[in-house]
């Protein structure tokens, strides 16, 4: 017997992709060119094999569940400096750990969060739509109802969660927001951020802020889930951010990062991961405490992505509803249908694109509000992103 939520799973994204193309042949004169997987393909910086071959001697010991001090003492400075939150902000032990990546404790928060159902009601996650498909997942094997709530252009990609039926907040158990966003690069503002925390309190529903993406923006510093807690000055309460190295600092084969915030909520998130988490080995953590203490790699990182994006705006224009996104690494156009364009970009210039159609759910009125897009990640060298780029606007045009 299986766990019937298994049930109402819908196929990994990545799975419907292959199934789309599945008889679709790229030209034999053009090399082809993923932009479909979000995986960074930069150098990443020297200090990681370096830290992994000093600390190779870590390789034999079982790591502590609790982040190495070293660890805790990086990511505790990072986050201070990042966004000016007082320096004996994470004294009480447990505000911080380690995670092998961010996925993996997303999903969990759910488990974590979601209660049995009440007589008559079930719980409620709430996610932007689209949506980064974890959160979907999460919700559903915590058995939870996921709702979607519109992050379209009609509002700047924000999802309107304060506007929801009071019903629905009240049933709400969790809520996702992964700023700067996937697919769209949108950051949410201070005040956005303070508003759905007071939201949450209210409600008595948590947090998860996916800030993955936060160190890669185009221009400003997007701001992140503890300062907005620190603006409204009354700790951690309902709030739990992630953040990864996979973006950070081009290492997505590391997997490290940390989650950090409410001391109650880490609690549990401890507990959970004890019985069914990995634990981050010794090597990592030595590897994520340099990586976190050095801010040179990170901004030859950004800038190189910036100049992807610089790239794509001179070759695409107004084309397919470009903008250049607040960060992340995502362009998210407008081709008309995504499923279509993927098939022609595939056969014709040999890209491989996400229809946004897989990143997004069918709204009450049945559209998906993804069905028009597609997805591309700008993670390769700047000379592969311009042939993309040419070949897409030739192919599309």
């Amino acid at each position: 017997m299986l766990n019937p939520r298994l049930d109402q799973l819908t196929d990994f994204p990545f799975d419907r992709l292959r199934t789309l193309l599945e008889f679709e042949t790229p030209p034999g004169d053009m090399t082809p060119i993923d932009l479909s997987l979000g995986g960074p393909m930069h150098e990443p910086p020297k200090i990681l094999a370096q830290e992994i071959a000093a600390n190779a001697n870590g390789w034999g010991r079982y790591p502590p569940m609790d982040g190495t001090p070293g660890f805790l003492s990086a990511v505790s400075n990072w986050l201070c400096q990042r966004y000016g939150l007082p320096g004996d902000t994470f004294e009480e032990a447990g505000m911080i750990l380690p995670v092998a990546g961010s996925r993996d404790p997303l999903y969990m928060l759910a488990a974590v969060s979601v209660p049995e159902d009440q007589p008559g009601e079930k719980p409620v996650v709430l996610m932007p739509n689209p949506f980064y498909h974890v959160y979907e997942a999460a919700a559903i094997m915590a058995g939870a109802k996921p709702v979607f709530v519109p992050a379209t252009a009609e509002n700047d990609y924000l999802p309107d969660y304060a506007g929801l039926d009071q019903k629905i907040l009240e049933r709400t158990a969790l809520v996702f927001l992964c700023t700067p966003s996937n697919p769209q690069g949108k950051t949410a503002d201070l005040d956005y951020m303070v508003s759905l925390i007071k939201l949450a309190r209210k409600y008595h529903f948590n947090i998860a802020f996916d800030e993955c993406y936060s160190e890669i923006y185009d221009k400003e510093p997007p701001p992140g889930g503890l300062q907005a807690c620190a603006k409204i000055d009354q700790g951690f309460n309902r709030v739990v951010v992630f953040n990864s190295l996979s973006k950070r600092s081009s290492a997505p084969g590391l997997r490290a990062g940390f989650m950090a915030g409410d001391p109650a909520l880490m609690k549990k998130m401890r507990l959970v991961r004890t019985y069914g988490g990995a634990t981050v080995p010794l090597p990592i953590q030595a590897a994520s405490a340099a990586l976190y203490g050095d801010e040179k790699h990170v901004e030859a990182n950004r800038a190189l992505y910036r100049k992807k994006f610089d790239i794509a705006e001179e070759i695409l224009g107004n084309q397919f509803g470009f903008y250049r996104p607040d960060g992340g690494f995502f362009l998210w156009l407008d081709v008309g249908d995504g499923e279509a364009a993927t098939k022609q970009l595939w056969s014709e210039a040999g890209l491989k694109a996400l229809p946004g159609a897989y990143l997004s759910r069918p709204d009450d009125a049945g559209e998906t509000p993804g069905s028009r897009y597609i997805r591309l990640a700008l993670v390769h060298d700047v000379e592969t992103t311009k042939s993309a780029m040419r070949r897409l606007a030739d192919t599309l045009r």
